[in-house]
């Protein structure tokens, strides 16, 4: 029980770390530059542009409808960290906003240093099982719905849809360009953190479960990946134990964990390294 309790109390100070930095992110970079950085905070970053909004509160407010519609479609267990990491971030956004320093700059450096303190933060709330709700929630939705199309398709085409909107509002392309810079920064400063530095073409999960069949079938259709199954026996159980062995390409780990501890929270997670991975959904397989 106290090691649950200390590990839980770790995930949430960690996860309040990152929303710290997300939101240095916001009020120091992004927002004052005109730079909307996808998600719904680059909705909420729009918002408060036109109508003065806060944008914590905008994050919150635009996440409710889709925390009920991912109870729904998810169960709430799903929910509970990705509704205190969502509290956090919309929480210390609006709070810190009145106390940052506004960098108006280069809008080049604003971009690059605005991805990687949100990167950074947001690598944190990961690591700590959390997201930020947004279009994660949209895509696994959808995807539940249309198994055929990925969720990253889904949420480059919400991006996108910010991404236009954006250079709309503020009537500058750069300003959707610059977002595009900040999200791809961002997402590298996620993999270094959260993966290490891999000059690797894929990580291979070793997943020990009683609940192989649900998990095989959870992650061929929602992360898009071949499972294989392999029989084991417990040294120190003596028990016959069944060991899941996934390809995966290192963006899809985080979310592959995610999805494993959504369904068995017991389950015993193994990520390594794999140097080189050929076949299917990977490097060609090179003929003689």
């Amino acid at each position: 029980m106290k090691s649950k309790v200390f590990t839980a109390v770790c995930d949430y100070v960690i996860m309040f770390i990152g929303a710290v930095l997300y939101a240095a992110s916001v009020n120091t970079f992004t927002s004052p530059n005109d730079i909307a950085p996808g998600g719904l905070t680059g909705v909420g970053t729009i918002f408060n542009h036109l109508f003065g909004l806060p944008i914590g509160v905008m994050i919150l407010v635009l996440n409710i409808p889709l925390f009920i519609w991912g109870a729904f479609e998810n169960g709430r267990k799903f929910l509970t960290k990705t509704i205190v990491a969502t509290i956090f971030v919309s929480v210390i956004i609006d709070v810190m906003e009145p106390f940052s320093y506004e960098y108006k700059g280069d809008p080049m450096l604003a971009a690059i240093f605005g991805g990687l303190l949100s990167g950074l933060g947001l690598a944190f709330v990961f690591y700590r099982g959390g997201t930020t709700g947004g279009t994660d929630i949209i895509a696994r939705n959808i995807h539940k719905h249309f198994p055929h199309v990925s969720m990253g398709t889904i949420i480059l085409v919400c991006d996108a849809i910010i991404f236009i909107a954006a250079a709309i509002v503020y009537h500058s392309i750069e300003s959707a360009l610059y977002a595009v810079i900040t999200i791809f920064v961002s997402t590298k400063v996620i993999d270094v953190v959260i993966y290490g530095v891999a000059h690797d073409n894929g990580k291979l999960m070793f997943i020990i479960t009683d609940k192989y069949a649900e998990l095989s079938e959870a992650i061929i259709e929602q992360i898009g990946r071949g499972v294989t199954q392999l029989d084991a026996h417990g040294a120190y159980s003596h028990n016959n134990k069944e060991v899941l062995l996934c390809a995966l390409r290192t963006s899809q780990v985080h979310k592959t964990k995610v999805l494993v501890n959504s369904i068995d929270e017991n389950a015993f997670i193994i990520v390594t390294t794999a140097n080189a991975i050929s076949g299917k959904g990977f490097t060609p397989t090179e003929k003689s």
